[in-house]
């Protein structure tokens, strides 16, 4: 049962976030691989493997190809090769939206082709420590990455490319996943990529490892949805399918009523297992919990040590 599940401290949740031993590259079945390529709007495409591995953007034109994050390196030659389907153009940039190996692992591949790889100052801070890869448990799901793969030009705010007649936008978001995430912006496209501070297939995954906070991801959340109007397509980290803006104001608002629920608990003095029992996501589980990899069990704790829940558990006997 849920609450008989051994609650981890907040320390012990802080040094073995995210997935670590849960996921491997061996799971992601690179040999099986079948990435898609689909319109978006305008000159923005989404390609996507079902199953494992972030999704990526791509801004395609007669002046090169723009995309957003590089999937894992064994899926290098299915990319390139699916983005060949819709041009003739080559890649010439890639941007990181955060150091998760599936969104960074095809830049040392990317890079050797003559891609320029950009992203966020804290995203290349993590490229250089060991400690961001997340070593425990065997599997990795990000492991050390070679200096071929490290973001060659950064930016402290925002950057700007000017390319197939349209300016395109990298911006930090407040520290929500990680402390670097990137949201990618195509205004003439009305298109906007969010990484994985935004995705359809689970509650949201806060690395507090790599600086994410609840906070942030409310606060990107919120910052995204100011940005978006009736028509604007958004590209999910993980998921299926291209959203809008009702799609995020329910994922916020989900985030937000859970986030109300642990804190009255936390209020009337309750302890995380108790929290834990008592269920305060069960009204979402069905949509939200569906990634065996991160769910409630994942989700609860942190928020309820971001929320303070941690200065209220006393020592008990066992």
């Amino acid at each position: 049962m849920i609450h008989s599940r051994k609650f981890p401290s907040i320390l012990a949740i802080a040094g073995l976030m995210l997935f670590a031993g849960k996921f491997s590259f061996a799971q992601v079945g690179f040999a099986d691989a079948e990435l898609s390529i689909e319109h978006v709007s305008g000159n923005v495409y989404m390609v996507q493997r079902p199953g494992g591995g972030g999704n990526i953007g791509a801004f395609i034109g007669a002046e090169g190809v723009l995309l957003v994050d590089s999937l894992f390196a064994p899926m290098t030659e299915q990319l390139t090769e699916v983005v060949g389907e819709v041009t003739d153009s080559e890649i010439r940039f890639v941007i990181n939206t955060h150091i998760h190996g599936d969104h960074v692992g095809g830049n040392a591949n990317l890079a050797d082709m003559g891609v320029l790889i950009f992203a966020h100052d804290n995203t290349r801070v993590k490229f250089l420590e060991e400690r961001s890869h997340f070593p425990r448990g065997g599997g990795s799901f990000a492991p050390q990455q070679p200096m071929a793969a490290r973001p060659v030009v950064t930016y402290n705010d925002t950057i700007s490319f000017h390319l197939n007649g349209e300016m395109v936008r990298a911006f930090l978001a407040p520290p929500a996943h990680t402390d670097g995430d990137t949201f990618v912006y195509f205004p003439e496209s009305d298109v906007l990529h969010l990484g994985d501070v935004f995705r359809t297939t689970s509650y949201p995954i806060i690395d507090k490892f790599n600086g994410g906070t609840l906070r942030g991801t409310i606060a990107a959340l919120d910052m995204a949805i100011s940005m978006v109007g009736p028509d604007t397509r958004v590209i999910p980290g993980h998921g299926l399918d291209v959203v809008g803006r009702a799609e995020m104001e329910e994922f916020r608002d989900m985030i937000l009523d859970i986030r109300g629920r642990i804190y009255a608990m936390i209020r009337q003095g309750m302890h995380l297992d108790e929290i834990m029992a008592a269920r305060p996501t069960e009204d979402y589980d069905a949509k939200w919990g569906q990634e065996a990899s991160w769910t409630a069990i994942d989700f609860v704790p942190l928020v309820y040590y971001e929320l303070g829940g941690a200065g209220r558990i006393q020592d008990r006997q066992p």
